[in-house]
């Protein structure tokens, strides 16, 4: 995500380096690398020459103060200009109503049964809220389908009406179910529709009109860069939406709807995908997608994703064990198993300070700890409760048994040695400082 842009910005950058102060010639020169790392990123020419435009003038108006280097200064302004590009503030999706109606449209193909899907999933695992999807693409039988085993997957009711062609009846009809049932939230997904087909945006309109939702989606692909932000403002014409939502964003992409898509429909972008699963959907934070861009990492959504996965009494239990020198290989394992569940490895690398940069090139595989599993699943209970049974013939049946090498088991314990000293460290009265600053990170 956005490494192209975030490469070419950096090495825009290092044009100040050594430079003693900011000046008229090299402010030109830095900001006409970044204009066109944006262009190249598919962000419109009039956006990027007015946000380096916005920057030039902030950067000549600054003093530079003698612990601060042109080039973070120029750095700091960039960054806060992001920030205010994509749209400066987080803004809450409105589900005060009750139920609240969500309105989901877009262009075909765009994702917009999988966001709903991912949305349901959203509002019920972290709002607490009991969700009804509704099937209203009445074109595509496999939407209909489709919604129906994503719902199944994610535990959320799917309302459908078999042979209709009506999605403005269908919706009315589910709105009347969920508020006799005291369903909290009405998700209705649309069928895909272009900003050229008259008659598809008509009937978008009317199914607005008719069920007067509380927030109206606008579902994007952000491979389509530049396109996508041209087919919003079409849509945004005729619905006047609420919020944008970037699939696909993991893929791919060069970021420029990302980055322009506030400046031209004045709309925030709420959502963005990163993911096929049903939880690889993230709520934007156009500060924390600044720091990324810039490489600057993104600990708070680390930090984030950490605390959903790892429950309070287990790190409780976990840290009794560590102070008693009682960790083990089922402790690692399932140690192992949350950091999994909390999304693509490389993703979350690039979360940290200066990883996306070192990992740029480097492919990791989602797989990365099968290797680990089987080698922890080849082992007796016995082995697993108490690490210091393994001896050489133990390892060598341990490597048999799980298709590895002597070489991979003793890695694995070496390994798992040096994560209990690691952890046992960050129990300790560091760790809880290390706990608290990251809970004050998250506040911010």
């Amino acid at each position: 995500m956005f490494e192209g842009l975030s490469d070419k910005l950096e090495r825009s950058f290092k044009m100040l380096k050594g430079q003693g102060h900011i000046s008229e010639i090299n402010v030109a020169e830095t900001l006409k690398e970044v204009r066109k790392a944006l262009l190249d990123a598919d962000v419109s020419f009039k956006i990027a020459k007015e946000f380096t435009t916005t920057v030039k003038e902030k950067a000549l108006g600054q003093k530079i103060l003698t612990a601060v280097s042109p080039g973070q200064l120029m750095v700091k302004i960039v960054h806060d200009e992001l920030t205010q590009l994509m749209g400066g503030e987080q803004e809450e999706i409105n589900i005060n109503a009750n139920p609240a109606i969500i309105l989901i449209a877009g262009l075909q193909g765009s994702g917009k049964t999988t966001f709903s899907a991912k949305l349901a999933n959203y509002l019920k695992a972290k709002k607490g809220k009991k969700v009804l999807l509704v099937a209203g693409d009445v074109y595509r039988p496999a939407a209909i389908d489709q919604l129906k085993v994503l719902g199944e997957q994610v535990g959320v009711e799917v309302f459908t009406e078999d042979g209709s062609k009506d999605p403005v009846g269908i919706a009315q009809k589910a709105i009347a179910q969920a508020k006799q049932t005291g369903i909290h939230i009405v998700i209705i997904d649309t069928a895909g529709r272009l900003a050229v087909d008259e008659m598809m945006m008509n009937e978008i309109a009317a199914i607005k009109k008719r069920v007067d939702p509380h927030e109206i989606l606008f579902v994007v692909d952000s491979m389509t860069g530049q396109d996508a932000v041209n087919t919003a403002k079409a849509f945004n014409d005729r619905l006047d939406f609420d919020g944008v939502v970037l699939t696909k964003l993991d893929g791919d992409t060069r970021g420029g709807a990302a980055l322009s898509i506030r400046s031209v429909v004045d709309k925030p972008i709420k959502f963005v995908g990163i993911g096929e699963k049903m939880d690889a959907l993230d709520v934007f934070y156009p500060k924390r997608m600044a720091d990324r861009i810039l490489g600057m990492g993104d600990i708070v959504s680390l930090v984030e994703r950490a605390q959903e996965q790892f429950d309070a009494d287990d790190a409780r239990n976990l840290q009794r064990k560590l102070a008693k020198n009682e960790f083990n290989f089922n402790d690692f394992l399932k140690q192992i198993q949350q950091i999994k569940k909390m999304g693509n490895i490389k993703d979350l690398a690039g979360m940290i300070p200066g990883m996306g940069k070192a990992l740029k090139d480097t492919d990791i595989d989602d797989d990365a700890f099968k290797g680990i599993e089987a080698i922890i699943h080849s082992m007796t209970p016995a082995e697993r409760e108490n690490p210091k049974l393994m001896n050489g013939s133990r390892r060598k049946r341990i490597a048999d048994g799980s298709g590895t090498s002597i070489v991979e088991v003793n890695r694995l314990v070496k390994q798992f040695d040096e994560t209990a000293k690691m952890m046992k460290m960050m129990t300790g009265g560091g760790g809880k400082k290390m706990m608290r600053m990251m809970n004050q990170m998250k506040k911010r």
